[in-house]
């Protein structure tokens, strides 16, 4: 099953963050934070103008991004986290 984002949405595959410290203790899954950082699955074609003419995204699959906490709507492909979200709930693409 495969999802394509429409106009301006991007999908989003949650980063796997760890569940031990460095130290050694276990993280149990309902105390970790959710990240705020993914790498970008797939993309929409665009933001769709008034004069009818589409505007393409600035960013594309393969992009690792930072994005607002509560933004999107959280759903799981093939057991992995991702969310869909607007193209403005992107905060910064990670460069480097």
């Amino acid at each position: 099953m495969g999802v394509r984002p429409l106009h301006d949405k991007v999908l989003v595959k949650r980063i796997d963050i760890p569940d031990k410290t460095e130290g050694g203790i276990i993280i149990p899954d309902t105390s970790a934070d959710k990240p705020l950082e993914g790498v970008v699955a797939a993309v929409g074609p665009g933001r769709a103008n008034p004069d009818g003419s589409v505007t393409p995204l600035e960013v594309k699959k393969g992009d690792s991004v930072l994005f607002a906490m509560y933004a999107g709507s959280e759903i799981t492909l093939k057991g992995k986290d991702h969310i869909i979200l607007s193209e403005n709930d992107i905060l910064a693409v990670i460069v480097g």
